[in-house]
């Protein structure tokens, strides 16, 4: 007998156009099947929980289109996530609030707004940094950078266990160039050591500012009326509701 499975078209939050002319991304949608109890036996795989990577496992798992898994934007890859869990267990997410049980309805997530014009391929953004003045550019995040990023943070933490250098470690991976600089040395020697808090912070704000991206809240309301923009929480039993 030959079997079909159905598949769905899933919109990028980045339209594709950070990705190079030609890329399988660059249409600016993925093809993904819907789930199976392939798929369900990978979100109960005991040594993917364990290892951080059962998520990114049941994605490949899911995604129809082939390209590089490690190209993928993590605003991209989020939207991903969302669609797999509607596509795979339907729309309403119950998630644990102020004591209570909040049902989130999954497809009103909605793509920020893009703020700036992107170029085709073009992956970096500039800001000036208020306080030393400095042009600083830099790119958004690929899994594969979060990759990197995270074997780096482990590294850092064998070679001394209180060393928690996450958020420059992070920056060092975003900023590409300082005042037209790219050397990587620079980057390095720059972040770790002339870096000022508010100067930091404002390259993460932009980046946030320009990063395309699901926006993953929901808006809690409490008796009195009033409201509250809340992290939406995903864990395992976001896409494995019985667990």
């Amino acid at each position: 007998m030959e079997f079909k499975l159905p598949t769905e078209t899933i919109e990028l939050p980045s339209k594709g156009l950070l990705y190079p002319e030609g890329h399988p991304l660059a249409s600016g949608t993925v093809e993904m099947k819907y789930m199976t109890a392939k798929e369900e036996d990978i979100l109960t795989n005991q040594n993917y929980i364990k290892n951080g990577t059962v998520i990114d496992k049941l994605l490949k798992s899911l995604l129809v289109t082939e390209f590089n898994y490690n190209d993928l934007l993590v605003g991209d890859k989020n939207a991903i996530m969302i669609a797999a869990r509607i596509l795979s267990y339907g729309k309403d997410y119950p998630v644990n609030f102020n004591g209570e049980q909040v049902d989130v309805d999954l497809s009103l997530l909605d793509a920020k707004e893009h703020v700036v014009e992107f170029s085709r391929g073009v992956n970096e953004f500039t800001v000036k940094l208020p306080k030393a003045g400095s042009e600083v550019t830099f790119k958004l995040l690929t899994h594969g950078d979060e990759l990197a990023i995270d074997n780096e943070v482990k590294g850092l933490q064998k070679i001394n266990k209180n060393n928690i250098a996450e958020v420059t470690t992070r920056l060092k991976h975003m900023i590409v160039a300082i005042d037209g600089t790219r050397e990587r040395a620079d980057v390095r020697k720059f972040v770790d050591g002339y870096l000022l808090a508010q100067d930091a912070r404002a390259i993460r704000e932009e980046y946030m500012r320009v990063n395309p991206d699901i926006d993953l809240s929901f808006t809690y309301t409490y008796e009195d009326g009033s409201e509250e923009e809340v992290a939406l929480p995903i864990g395992l039993n976001f896409f494995w509701p019985d667990a």
